[in-house]
Parts: C-alpha cells; sequence; structure tokens
C-alpha cells in the first residue's frame, strides 16, 4: 500500500542552547510520534516559520500545522501566506490537522476568535474530554490526558466546524470541520523529557500560583500517543472518502 505522503509545515524553529539543540524540532517530534505506529508516511517538511507555504495543494495528500510559541495575534512574515493557505484546504476539502498554534492558526483562519487567556498560560497535563465522537477516534476514548503549555485560545468556533473536546482551562480545545479538518489544542507530539525542559526553561513567564500545579501534573500518565493514531485514522478516512 502506497504510504500517505504529509505535509509538515512548521511554524518554529528553537535557537536556544537548552531546548531548541537539546532535542528534535517540532516536525521530528511529529514524525517520531507517527513512525511509532504500524502505518507510516512520506514526509515533506515545509519551513513556514522562514515563509515557506505549499503552494499546490496536491504536493502532498494531507497536511498537518505544528505548535509553535509564537503567538497567532501577532503578525509574522508568513501569517498571511500560512491563512490563505488553511481557507484553500478547507476550500478544497483537503485533509489538514492542526495543534496548538495550528489549531488556534485553522480557527482563525476560517473566521473564529482567539484572545490570549485572562487565567494565563495553561501548562501541564490536562485532559481533554470529548462531548463529541467522529468515526477516527479509534481507539474508543471519553477524555485524553495531555500536554498543554498555551497563553492563548479558541474562544469562538468557526462557522461550519464542530465542537469535540474541552478541558478544564480551554473550552474549544478539539473541534473538526466536516471529514477534512481536525484540531487539537493540546501538543500529541510532546514527550515528557521535553515538556519536563519546556516547563523548566519557560517557568519565569508562568505567574507563581501556577508552576507547582504544572509541575505536578507532569506525575500523571499522558495519551498523547491516542491522538496520533486518531489522526493518522483520520487522514486515511478522509483520503478514503476523497478517493
Amino acid at each position: 500500500m502506497r504510504r500517505i505522503k504529509l505535509g509538515i509545515l512548521q511554524t518554529n524553529h528553537d535557537k536556544s542552547v537548552d531546548v531548541g539543540d537539546a532535542f528534535p524540532d517540532d516536525a521530528h517530534r511529529f514524525r517520531d510520534m507517527f513512525d511509532a505506529q504500524d502505518d507510516r508516511f512520506q514526509y515533506k517538511i515545509y519551513m513556514t516559520i522562514g515563509g515557506e507555504v505549499p503552494q499546490d495543494l496536491d504536493e502532498q495528500d494531507a497536511f498537518l500545522i505544528t505548535g509553535s510559541p509564537l503567538s497567532v495575534l501577532d503578525q509574522h512574515i508568513f501569517s498571511d501566506g500560512l491563512s490563505d493557505f488553511i481557507r484553500r484546504c478547507d476550500a478544497a476539502k483537503k485533509p489538514l490537522m492542526g495543534a496548538c498554534f495550528g489549531h488556534q492558526a485553522i480557527a482563525l483562519a476560517l473566521g473564529g476568535k482567539v484572545e490570549k487567556s485572562p487565567d494565563g498560560y495553561n501548562v501541564g497535563i490536562e485532559d481533554t474530554v470529548y462531548c463529541a465522537k467522529r468515526p477516527w477516534m479509534v481507539p474508543d476514548r471519553d477524555r485524553l490526558p495531555m500536554y498543554m503549555f498555551h497563553e492563548d485560545a479558541v474562544t469562538a468556533l468557526p462557522e461550519g466546524c464542530a465542537l469535540l473536546g474541552s478541558s478544564a482551562r480551554c473550552k474549544n480545545a478539539s473541534f473538526a470541520k466536516g471529514d477534512h479538518i481536525f484540531t487539537t489544542q493540546a501538543h500529541p507530539e510532546f514527550t515528557s523529557e521535553f515538556m519536563s525542559c519546556v516547563l523548566r526553561f519557560s517557568e519565569s513567564a508562568i505567574p507563581e500560583p501556577g508552576r507547582k500545579p504544572a509541575w505536578d501534573s507532569l506525575e500523571k500518565a499522558q495519551e498523547g500517543h491516542v491522538f496520533g493514531l486518531w489522526t493518522t485514522e483520520f487522514f486515511k478516512r478522509a483520503l478514503s472518502h476523497a478517493g
């Protein structure tokens, strides 16, 4: 069976010694997550952080937009191109998944609303509780504990999008549009080592009351790999319907 061609739009390039030089980049973290599964993809990385956005949607079978420490509320060199790309994917019903920054960018590009959380950073392992299910969400779970690290949040979904899951500090933590768009505010691709490093590196930016709860939450088990399985099934089903 031919491997799915997956284009990963990398919206982050960490140049720090403590984090960026010590761990694989965002695109490689997603590749590692998918490569642990039975199904393997054929990858192409787009350095969207530098302005590279796919021009021809048929270059790949499906696309994924990574997370980033940048805010979607700011104007970046790639902001307009990424928004246009998301709208073209939607119009063509091209399979598209977004995580964290990608989740927010998709919501914003399609007419939703993103705002800074009044509660500040949401950091640690938090359950996304699913109020709705889709056929690709197998194995079945009512909730998934996953790594969270964000200050911005989707506060209004775009027209035509359906809420799938919420967490204690993020109402719109996962949504879908039709069978071609699927998102999560969480970081299913994070490892425990990476999350601990990022938290240690950025701890001073987190208000004091939130630091200990963030560290304490990391003692819990997380299931980002299950969301990874859902994403693979999402791509397969979307492409099957398109075919």
